[in-house]
């Protein structure tokens, strides 16, 4: 038997991508960002922040689960961001 091996390809920091879904006056959201800034200033990758206030498709997706972080497109958590967690993703 051949052993499978899962290929994985890394991802160099700058292309990744973590994307913030928030709202105004959101004290999850601003306690979420703070991690974010921390995670992605520690090791150089680039995030966003967007607003379910200026997207109806955001918001109607999201809007029950605010704040919401995507990592590269894909949802990772919501509610609470774990730091670990997140460096994870980013690492892996």
């Amino acid at each position: 038997m051949s052993p499978i091996f899962r290929r994985r390809t890394a991802r160099l920091p700058e292309e990744r991508l973590v994307t913030l879904i928030r709202k105004p006056g959101c004290h999850l959201c601003d306690d979420a960002q703070s991690v974010i800034e921390k995670v992605c200033g520690d090791l150089g990758v680039p995030w966003e922040r967007k607003s379910i206030d200026e997207d109806p498709q955001l918001h109607d997706q999201y809007w029950e689960q605010i704040p919401v972080v995507l990592v590269d497109g894909e949802q990772h958590t919501f509610w609470r961001v774990n730091e670990d967690r997140l460096r994870k993703a980013l690492t892996d």
